[in-house]
């Protein structure tokens, strides 16, 4: 058992530091991701290597391929519709249920995050903003009694982290996601629920939109 659990533990290391490199672009898309390269990298065996690789196909950050093995997944269009279409409906849901329970720590937590947030932000610090994004908004469902949801929310994060990162890789995008979160704060904190999750749904919405516009018009320039 002790084998078993060490063995997991390492695969899990294994999957937050590679997750890390495909969302950083140490391996941008369609790098191939060879067992044994990595094995030797992580100074460990093929086994937790191929179950990391598994278990990153199905965040969607890899595709295993016959013959070839795992690659890195391309950026898609489709994939952010999909992604977003399931956040807008899930996020609201889980904030309307969270925010009446909020209390002062709380919001001492949301504005920490914040805080870290606008640095890193300053700091063009972008091995941290998907995580404190993705950290800003899972603090705010802290109340939401909807654990399987609130686990697929978290699946979703991880994903559209990848896009997040390109959304926010412009000046104004940053700006706008700060205000946008220091507004959601503001609506919390003055109970005004309802509008909350319209301005969250709002939110979701026009990164959706700008991500749409910004990977489209990558794959346009590269097809050029």
């Amino acid at each position: 058992m002790k084998g078993a659990l060490k063995h997991r533990t390492l695969s899990a290391a294994i999957v937050d530091q590679l997750r890390q490199a495909i969302l950083d672009g140490t391996y941008p898309a369609g790098t191939q991701l060879r067992q044994d390269a990595l094995g030797d990298t992580y100074g460990v065996s093929r086994i937790p290597v191929r179950e990391a690789l598994f278990q990153l196909e199905a965040e969607g950050l890899v595709r295993i391929v016959p013959q070839k093995g795992a690659i890195v997944s391309e950026l898609s269009l489709d994939e952010i519709n999909d992604v977003f279409d399931l956040r807008r409906i899930m996020e609201p849901r889980l904030l309307a249920q969270s925010a009446p329970h909020f209390a002062e720590k709380d919001f001492a937590g949301l504005d920490d995050i914040q805080a870290r947030f606008e640095k890193a932000i300053k700091a063009r610090n972008v091995s941290e903003w998907g995580q404190l994004n993705a950290d800003f908004h899972m603090a705010l469902y802290v109340h939401a009694r909807r654990p399987r949801t609130k686990a697929i929310v978290v699946a979703l994060l991880q994903t559209s982290d990848r896009y997040t990162r390109l959304q926010l890789s412009n000046t104004k995008a940053m700006g706008t996601a700060e205000q946008e979160h220091a507004h959601l704060i503001a609506l919390c904190r003055a109970k005004e629920i309802d509008e909350a999750c319209r301005f969250l749904e709002q939110h979701i919405e026009a990164v959706r939109a700008d991500l749409l516009q910004v990977v489209g018009g990558g794959m346009i320039a590269a097809r050029a």
